[in-house]
Formats: structure tokens, sequence, C-alpha cells
């Protein structure tokens, strides 16, 4: 017999660590290989992670809501044959003091209730438990400043405080800027009086975070919004035109947001003022054009997919990846890295039906744009022979963007620069 030791596996370069969700088998039970083990979520996916060998499940480390870092041991396996326990990773090897070792010792044991259960700050399992083999109390683990994500203290992070533990000023931790921190709200909600037929529902884990980043989105920049209404007309009659043909040949629907979205990328090349990022003091003006297209989820939840390198490619290419993201979006297919490394997003307001809409920011990002529902209304056209009115089919766009460090001229003119693109549709352009 052989023990495996089952490791979070690497989601993507930006995904350092997820939230154990769900337990799909008990220890003393049989696994074959692939077979699921356990299911976990990161701040925006979820997925299963299955086994890599055949055996029974006898060791369950980490409980449901624990935080896992990529390569951390989650569970042991024993297996029929030679030895294959997995090599430990250079994480846990090479960590340069003893009470990593000691943490991760208990690191399987649940947390007492009593272990910094009154902070409003997340800790991880092995965090805690560093604090707890180092003597460290609640109020200097919580002055520790946190350099991971949302600003949450990491190995790294106490590790680093221990070695330096005696020259520490006592300071509150500063707020990580990128990606941003949620913040508190000290002020008190009005009590909400509920009678007999009312229903409480808590709000499921995604709507949790979804819930904090607005709220942090809105504390953080300083939003402010400009509309334009956009003649699509020669775009509709392209697309009627084309539709059939295009999805026969490349077997995909061709639907209005691949265009709107090439437009977008377009206006960014000439607008690169737009495809930034703030960390605190400092702007990070992004080499790559990456779009996020926010896609609404079956259980009214919200995911934003991004298209990697968006202004390169073809209308082809752009409605691919616009369906392939929509598609796996929603039969929840997506990889952690499918919604990670956004510069700009767009979202489709029009599809519900409004006209247009004032949409958040999607941190760190400066910029979002909100496309209103296409209609016919009557308009003035100008000819040689003179003004008259006609049927034309119209949209609004609806651009919110951070008055930090984008002014009205900007912010202005870069949605102006999407309209002209998308009223200068080529109507005998090839599909």
């Amino acid at each position: 017999m052989a023990k495996f030791e089952l490791k979070l596996p690497k989601m993507g370069e930006s995904v350092a660590e997820a939230t154990i969700t769900n337990w799909l088998k008990n220890v003393g039970e049989t696994i074959e290989m692939d077979e699921a083990v356990l299911e976990i979520a990161t701040d925006k996916v979820d997925s299963e992670v299955p086994s890599e060998v055949s055996g029974v499940l006898t060791e369950i480390l980490f409980n449901v809501d624990d935080v896992v870092q990529v390569g951390q041991t989650i569970a042991i396996i024993e297996t029929e044959g030679g030895a294959v326990a997995a090599t430990p990773t250079a994480e846990v090897a090479s960590a340069p003091v003893a009470a990593v070792e000691k943490a991760l010792e208990v690191a399987k044991e649940t947390v007492s209730s009593a272990d910094f259960s009154d902070s409003d700050k997340f800790f991880s399992p092995l965090v805690k438990n560093i604090a707890k083999e180092e003597g460290i109390s609640l109020a200097e683990l919580e002055s520790i400043a946190g350099s991971g994500k949302d600003g949450r203290v990491n190995k790294e992070d106490i590790l680093n405080y221990i070695k330096n533990r005696g020259n520490q000023p006592v300071a509150v931790a500063p707020v990580a800027s990128t990606p941003i921190v949620a913040f508190k709200d000290t002020t008190k909600a009005a009590p909400v009086s509920v009678n007999g037929g009312d229903e409480i529902i808590e709000m499921d884990r995604m709507r949790k975070l979804i819930s904090g980043y607005m709220v942090a989105s809105v504390q953080t920049s300083a939003h402010v919004q400009s509309f334009i209404e956009v003649d699509v007309t020669n775009i509709v009659k392209w697309r009627d035109k084309h539709k059939a043909t295009f999805e026969k040949r490349e077997g995909e629907k061709l639907t209005f947001t691949p265009i709107m979205m090439e437009a977008v990328a377009k206006a960014l090349k000439d607008f690169p003022g737009m495809n930034i990022s703030v960390d605190g003091d400092y702007i990070i003006k992004r080499k790559n054009i990456n779009l996020g297209m926010a896609a609404a989820l079956p259980n009214g939840n919200l995911i934003v997919p991004v298209i990697k390198n968006a202004d390169q490619l073809n209308l082809v290419g752009m409605a691919k990846a616009v369906n392939d993201l929509g598609g796996r979006a929603k039969a929840g297919k997506l990889k952690p890295d499918d919604t990670q490394g956004g510069t700009y997003t767009v979202t489709n307001v029009g599809t519900f039906g409004s006209v247009f809409g004032t949409p958040i920011i999607n941190q760190p990002q400066v910029g979002i744009l909100a496309l209103g529902a296409i209609r016919k209304v009557p308009a003035v056209i100008e000819t040689p022979e003179g003004d008259f009115i006609g049927i034309r089919q119209k949209m609004f766009l609806s651009h919110s963007y951070d008055h930090r460090v984008v002014d009205g001229a900007l912010g202005g003119s870069f949605v102006k620069r999407v309209a002209d693109y998308l009223e200068a549709f080529d109507v005998n352009r090839d599909v």
C-alpha cells in the first residue's frame, strides 16, 4: 500500500488559491482515477478536483469553506502497488520558519471558534495556525499588512512579520489598492421588519462576492457617465443579410455582440488612456487589450469572462470567442483563467430591454461600456435634397469611467469613437 497526496491543482497563472465548497467523497470511500473528489471555487468560477489515482480516501486535510493555496495537499489517498506519494511542493519544502511545519501538522484540524473568531477579517487556517503557534494575538494579527488577494494575510506575510517581529512598529495595516478591498460600512442599516408572509433567503457564495465587489468599486472609484446615441441601421441590415450564411459556414451564430466588441477594441487602440488600471498613486498602462464581457448566469448571478488580445481578432474570431465564453459561462464550465486579466469591460443591458444604464466599473479597470437595446425610432435624415423623417435602428452607449484618472474629454471622446466605428460600418463588408 502507498499513500498519494492529492494537491490543489494549478488553475491558471493568475489563480493562487481556492475555497473548498463541497467534499464529494468521504473518508473510507473508494475513488477511481479521474473521479471528482471535491468541489472548489475561486472568486469567480466553480470547478471539481479529480483524483489522479485509484484508491481509498484515508484523510481529508481541509474542511468546507477553508481557503487552500495551489499546490497544498488537501487529501490522502491510499493506493495499491508501489510508492506514488507526491513530492512535497517547493512552497512547503522551502519554508524558512519552523512555525510552518508546526502549522501544517495541525492544518487539518478545524480551527476552534475561539481562534480569531471575533475578527472581521478573513484568515486562512494555515495563517491562523501559524499565529496560534507563535502566540500572536488577534490585534497583532489584524495589524499585519496583507499582500494576498483582497488584502488577505498569506503565509509569506505572517512569516515576514514573525522574522521582524521585534522591529515591527505598531500601526494599522494599509489597504491594498489592487485588487481592491471591500470597505466595511460603519453605518448601521435600518432594521428590516419581517412578518409571517416574508421569506428569508441567504445570499449564495457568488452573490456575496458580487455584493462586496460592487460596493467596493463604488467606494474606490469616482464614477461618472457619458451617453451617446448611435445609428446602427447599417449593422442591423448587414447582419440580417449575412447571419444565415455565417452560421452555415462557421457553425456559429452571428450576434451583435462581436460587432460591438470589435468597435470597442479599435477605440481602445485609439485611446490607450482607457486601457489602464490604478494602483494607489500609480497608473498602469496595459499592453494587451483584454475585453471582459459581462454574462448573466441562469441562477441570476453575473460573471465576466475575458476575451484576450481582442484587438488581434477579426470578426469571425471575435464571434467564436464571444460564443465560446458565453456558452461555457451558462454551462458553468469556465476555467479560472477565463475570468482573469481583463483591461476593459462591456455589458449588454439591452438584452433585458433596457435602453441604457449606468454600470459599475469592474476594478481595477477604469471604464465599462453598457450597450442599450436596439430600437426602431423616428429620426431626422439629412440628404442633399433636404431633411426628412425616417425609421432608423438606434441604440444608446453608456460609458462609466473613473474620474480619478479619466476626465470628461477622454471618457466622452472614447465613447464617441466607438459610436463612429459603429455608424461607419461597411455594409459591403465580407463576412
